[in-house]
């Protein structure tokens, strides 16, 4: 059975020029595109981009994504922007923020793509281990914020290490897509 979702992570603060590039590259590809996000409740919510304010609308939730949903998703992507800063709250700190609970399944499994671009890194504070020892390039500014996750830094625009890919800034977008694409062909 062909995996035929690309999921991307999505919140308030993200890059538009990237997530609007995904919507069309990923479908174009012959992927189902599905932006997810914590709901906290609501039926969906509309967020504002981090350049122009951009409006998008997000009406499915990563929370409730079970292992047997998980299963057709083909990729997910922790995009740039604020996007992950935002996701990475948690109301009661002695717990993981959801946005890091869903990375430690999705993480779990092998057959799943990872895509992490530019400031999506932050997201992965807490869950450090997710990364520690993998090949990974980074935006300029988290090059502490790597080497303090263990991740052994490359500095290129887009670094490719298995199932992971990782891309320098959001503007490398289309670097990063083109590498998913490639790994999700060989599969």
């Amino acid at each position: 059975m062909m995996k035929n979702k690309i999921g991307i992570l999505i919140e308030s603060d993200f890059y538009e020029n990237e997530i609007f590039y995904y919507q069309f590259r990923f479908k174009e590809a012959g992927y189902e595109v599905h932006f997810l996000s914590r709901l906290w409740g609501n039926e969906g919510i509309t967020f504002s981009g981090h350049e122009f304010r951009a409006p998008f609308y997000c009406n499915e939730s990563f929370e409730a994504l079970d292992d047997e949903a998980l299963n057709d998703y083909a990729a997910i992507i922790v995009p740039a922007g604020m996007v992950s800063d935002r996701l990475r709250y948690t109301e009661d700190v002695t717990k993981l923020p959801p946005a890091c609970v869903f990375l430690q399944k999705v993480f779990a499994r092998k057959d799943i793509v990872k895509g992490v671009i530019c400031h999506g890194l932050w997201l992965f504070s807490p869950v450090a281990e997710l990364v520690k020892g993998r090949k990974m390039t980074v935006h300029n500014n988290l090059l502490g914020d790597a080497k303090n996750y263990g991740v052994e830094y490359v500095d290129a625009d887009v670094v490719v290490d298995g199932d992971l890919v990782s891309a320098r800034t959001g503007g490398h977008c289309y670097l990063l897509a083109s590498e998913i694409l490639k790994a999700l062909a060989s599969k």
